[in-house]
């Protein structure tokens, strides 16, 4: 089933399963959630299946507690030649409550594959909103920053 609105939601309750030493959900729990809800994007966007490659500028905001609804938001928000860069929000509240939080933001890069496990081309996405516009440029800058960045650790002494 392909998904072209490049957009998908996902939401579940934070389980004591989840929780960190310090009672918090583990945010090792939530990267986890980024690339599930990220993948299911990428994956309906493109038609494929897909492989992350990168997860850049992750940003932890607040804690997400158990007992917490949480929503995961990923929206496609740049494409490549075989690329397909991700916006994910995480927000996290009461279940009870209308209100919900930010916990967390990211940006992932996914690649597709055809069925030899070789990039294959993604479909072109055309940003149609202003908060689009900004989230596209926003990849492109992180693209832009992963390069420089990749290029120093390669010059770095061994």
């Amino acid at each position: 089933m392909e998904d072209r609105s490049g957009r998908t939601t996902l939401r579940f309750l934070a389980e004591p399963a989840h929780v960190n030493f310090g009672g918090k959900v583990h945010g090792g729990a939530v990267m986890k959630w980024i690339d599930q809800a990220g993948y299911a994007c990428a994956a309906g966007w493109t038609g494929q299946y897909c492989v992350t490659v990168y997860v850049g500028g992750i940003n932890f905001m607040r804690p997400i507690l158990v007992g917490e609804l949480v929503e995961v938001r990923a929206r496609v928000c740049y494409t490549g030649t075989t690329s397909v860069h991700v916006a994910i929000d995480v927000h996290a509240g009461d279940p009870r409550g209308a209100a919900s939080n930010r916990t967390a933001i990211c940006v992932i890069v996914f690649v597709a594959l055809d069925k030899n496990g070789r990039p294959t081309p993604a479909p072109p996405w055309v940003p149609r909103s202003d908060r689009d516009r900004f989230l596209e440029s926003y990849a492109k800058r992180l693209a832009e920053f992963r390069k420089l960045l990749e290029e120093e650790v390669k010059a770095a002494p061994a």
